[in-house]
């Protein structure tokens, strides 16, 4: 049976170099193709801290006959491989001789992909060996001294002590010495371990990568992280399922101007670990909203969003706010902008005659009517016209469709939107679609989070890998998360939450500070493998109406999927989402919600 090595990553590989045992390879083949061609030698050195520790050669019988073009470059003729052994005899050798160590090769995937397939051909997994491609680290490291990375021209640049001849064993002490010289340079920048050597050759830029130091000791679980300048002021915040890998992307692998600026600011880099992804998110909106870091975009200003209230007025009416107040009023949101905010009131004011106007009506009732009243798009309470107990009633068919069932208000936007598009106003068809699901959305989304809000404490399970994710939401908002055994019981989970300690939380509907953080949870609770395990006083939605809501959401995310397939097509631009136009909840369409930009092809 074929040997095989036991499994390493480079993430997990924090091993200094110095420390590490490298088995540099070099093939000789029957032409290039892994497929149709075959291996002929194989040359390997075993080395560590600099000292060889081993030696591996043997030609290989190809089982065909090597051309003359191979021979002319490598002197390998088919006398010399003929009594040779075959792959099957030389790979269990070669593959115990390379146990636990990190595979180095110049052109490392030609190599790697001629091994590959010749353990594929016998039903045996492919290598899982770290890999160091010398070719492609001295690019990086060389780019500006040699006029190419060839194996002889940076043997000769590094003053290797082996000149390579395309010969397996040759090569192989060649590139040893190639990987001396190379590791060298690397470590005047900072590149110390295999993690480091990896993430170097990943990077654009030398600057950046010389503060990848800041960030040695992150720990490899999920949590919150912030970069801060001199003065201790935070430049940004953000969050990781996986602290370690994520940390050390920016430190010159990521291409984007305004992370090279981040970079440069930086002086020092924290985190925050967490039990669950969830809970890292969370804290990661918190903080946005908090400290504002000016290299943050995303959630960093909540304040553009606004509620729609009706009013405890006389005449109730429907109004845009900027916040909920404890004044008993009704309240749908948060919104994502006034424009999707007023488009929502279009729709109810196309179907209930709810008045428009902003004054204070009187008692007696005695203030001009406007001209909506001889439209009878309003029942004119302001003049007399219409009675409290009148008004009170179009009032009563709002909150019940705010509070129960929206079908009805649904129903007939989509009536006037398939009659505009039989009469062929496609135009104002688009608007009456873009009407109904905004208000579908919003609809969907006040009926949601409305009812979490609502209960005063919930704890829910998953299970997410060899353990469980526990979370505890109060009122909507995450309260505390520990990750359990999956057979952890009642008594060892309420143990595990008393240690993790508590969240503070808000109570009430989500305010503009928290309403993304109800919407991480419930898009957590929403996974189908979470169970709830208790909740005071219950958890449950309206049901009247609940389907039309969830087919219209839907449908709008159809609609905006085929619209940027559509433009992408039609335009040969690459289509991204922009959400200002449209609430992230509601997943508004129109025309006008997307955004294209030039494709760079």
């Amino acid at each position: 049976m074929v040997a095989t090595a036991q499994q390493h990553s480079f993430d997990s590989l924090g091993v200094p170099l110095s420390g590490v045992t490298f088995v540099v390879v070099d093939l000789e083949t029957t032409g290039l193709s892994p497929t149709a061609d075959r291996i002929t030698e194989i040359g390997a050195v075993k080395v560590r801290f600099g000292e060889v520790l081993g030696e591996f050669h043997t030609l290989v019988h190809p089982g065909r006959s090597i051309p003359s073009a191979i021979t002319t470059v490598t002197g390998i003729t088919d006398a010399m491989v003929r009594g040779a052994p075959a792959i099957d005899a030389v790979l269990p050798a070669f593959l115990e001789f390379a146990r636990d160590t990190v595979l180095v090769a110049h052109n490392a995937r030609f190599d790697v992909s001629f091994l590959d397939a010749e353990l594929e051909r016998r039903g045996y997994p492919r290598l899982d060996h770290p890999v160091v491609d010398t070719a492609k680290v001295a690019r990086r490291l060389l780019r500006d001294e040699v006029r190419d990375c060839r194996l002889a021209t940076l043997a000769r640049h590094l003053k290797a002590r082996t000149m390579p001849e395309h010969r397996a064993l040759a090569d192989a002490r060649a590139t040893v010495d190639v990987l001396h010289g190379l590791l060298e340079r690397a470590g005047t920048l900072g590149a110390t371990t295999l993690e480091d050597l990896r993430d170097y050759t990943r990077s654009t830029t030398d600057k950046a990568f010389r503060k990848i130091a800041l960030v040695a000791d992150a720990p490899v679980a999920p949590g919150v992280y912030r970069f801060l300048d001199e003065r201790g002021d935070v430049l940004y915040v953000g969050k990781a399922t996986e602290l370690r890998s994520r940390l050390r992307t920016y430190f010159g692998r990521d291409p984007r101007r305004r992370i090279a600026d981040m970079v440069r600011d930086t002086a020092t880099v924290t985190w925050t670990p967490t039990p669950t992804p969830l809970e890292a998110a969370v804290r990661e909106v918190r903080e946005i909203h908090r400290d504002r870091p000016r290299y943050n975009r995303r959630s960093k200003n909540p304040h553009a969003q606004v509620y729609v209230k009706l009013t405890t007025e006389r005449f109730p009416r429907l109004s845009v706010v900027s916040g909920v107040r404890d004044d008993g009023a009704l309240y749908l949101g948060p919104v994502g902008s006034r424009k999707v905010a007023e488009r929502f009131l279009d729709a109810v004011h196309d179907v209930l005659p709810l008045r428009r106007c902003t004054m204070r009506i009187r008692a007696a009732q005695d203030h001009p009517s406007c001209a909506l009243k001889d439209l009878g798009r309003c029942g004119a309470p302001c003049d007399g016209t219409q009675s409290v107990d009148d008004y009170a009633a179009v009032v009563a068919a709002f909150r019940d469709i705010a509070e129960h069932d929206p079908a009805a208000l649904l129903a007939h936007l989509r009536g006037r939107m398939d009659a505009l598009a039989a009469a062929g106003r496609y135009e104002r068809a688009r608007d009456a679609r873009t009407r109904l699901h905004t208000t579908a959305g919003i609809l969907r989304t006040a009926r949601r989070t409305g009812s979490l809000a609502a209960v005063p404490e919930l704890v829910a399970r998953r299970r997410d890998g060899d353990a469980d994710e526990v979370v505890v939401v109060r009122h909507g908002r995450l309260a505390a998360s520990v990750r359990v055994r999956p057979g952890a019981d009642g008594d060892e989970l309420d143990e595990a939450l008393a240690m993790a300690g508590s969240m503070p939380t808000a109570v009430g509907l989500p305010g503009r500070d928290d309403a993304e953080e109800v919407r991480l949870v419930l898009a957590w609770l929403d996974r189908p493998d979470t169970r709830i395990v208790r909740a005071t006083d219950g958890w449950t939605e309206p049901w009247a109406g609940g389907g039309v809501l969830a087919a219209t959401v839907d449908e709008a995310r159809q609609v905006d999927r085929a619209l940027r397939r559509d433009r992408q097509v039609l335009h040969d631009v690459k289509v991204r989402r922009r959400e200002v136009d449209a609430p992230r909840e509601g997943h508004t369409i129109s025309n006008q919600g997307v955004h294209a930009s030039a494709s760079s092809a």
